[in-house]
């Protein structure tokens, strides 16, 4: 028991965006456990009284201040916001662990394999993408692993639900004012829970893990399917769906940890991920 508890004390943790919807789960999940901090950037709820968050503008400041003062030995990086900005961030962030003994955790995402379309991707598949959001990913992953492998852990997360989701929410949203939802009927992708996913970063930190995780469900669905049994679960009535083609053909965008696989009980469904969307 003291060495799992002198252990935490030495695990310095930063959660870079934590006022973020990602981030600030983790910051809940972790900081009952490690010296944990956050940055902000305008929310005004993290300003009073709160020691343990740092306001921070990546557009108008550098996080090498931040780190020298705080000299984290974790940085996970949930930012969000202007992808430039984003990626000069991440290169000081990078510049700063290579003389520090410190890991960073990029929550990274599925979209960094958004061109492939034949079958699911795993963790040291070739990175290639059609989208804006997954080249910005990709340029992030790749200067990172140009850094030794204990330096760094590359989390790809597929679509995040669950009761407080943002897309739980909009789901919701666009149901009460009778919007259609739109649908992709011919990908097939995994998802995740929010609760799952700050556990699986939970178990990463403390077991020192490194290199590059895929976080998503075992099993894989018809994009139509899960938001019409979201729907469902949710109870809501007759609701209106926009069905998008983008392909003429079955599409994945899925990713499946085959590599560094998590033990089971870190593992999770898409039914237990469409449970998750209800309040218990």
């Amino acid at each position: 028991m003291g060495l799992i508890f002198y252990s935490a004390i030495l695990k310095r943790i930063l959660i870079i965006g934590a006022s973020g919807f990602i981030g600030n789960a983790l910051y809940k999940e972790l900081n009952s456990y490690f010296d944990t901090y956050g940055s902000y950037k305008t929310d005004n709820s993290f300003l009073e009284g709160n020691r343990k968050f740092f306001q921070y503008d990546m557009e108008l400041e550098d996080i090498s201040i931040l780190l020298d003062n705080l000299k984290p030995t974790i940085i996970i990086s949930a930012l969000r916001g202007n992808f430039n900005s984003q990626l000069d961030a991440h290169q000081r962030i990078i510049n700063w662990i290579k003389g520090h003994r410190c890991k960073l955790i990029f929550i990274s995402s599925a979209n960094v394999f958004d061109s492939f379309s034949n079958y699911p991707s795993y963790e040291y598949d070739k990175t290639l993408s059609n989208s804006i959001y997954g080249r910005f990913k990709i340029k992030i992953e790749n200067a990172l692993m140009r850094l030794p492998t204990n330096k760094y852990v590359i989390a790809r997360v597929p679509m995040i639900f669950g009761a407080t989701t943002p897309r739980v929410q909009e789901i919701k949203t666009l149901h009460d004012l009778k919007a259609s939802i739109e649908v992709f009927p011919n990908v097939i992708t995994n998802i995740t829970s929010i609760f799952k996913l700050t556990q699986q970063i939970h178990y990463i930190i403390n077991r020192s893990k490194k290199g590059i995780f895929h976080l998503g469900s075992t099993d894989l669905i018809y994009h139509f399917d899960l938001i019409r049994e979201i729907c469902d679960t949710l109870l809501l009535d007759d609701p209106i769906f926009k069905q998008v083609y983008d392909s003429n053909n079955d599409r994945y965008l899925a990713v499946l940890p085959r590599d560094n696989k998590l033990p089971k009980n870190l593992q999770i469904t898409t039914q237990q991920v469409i449970d998750s969307v209800i309040v218990k």
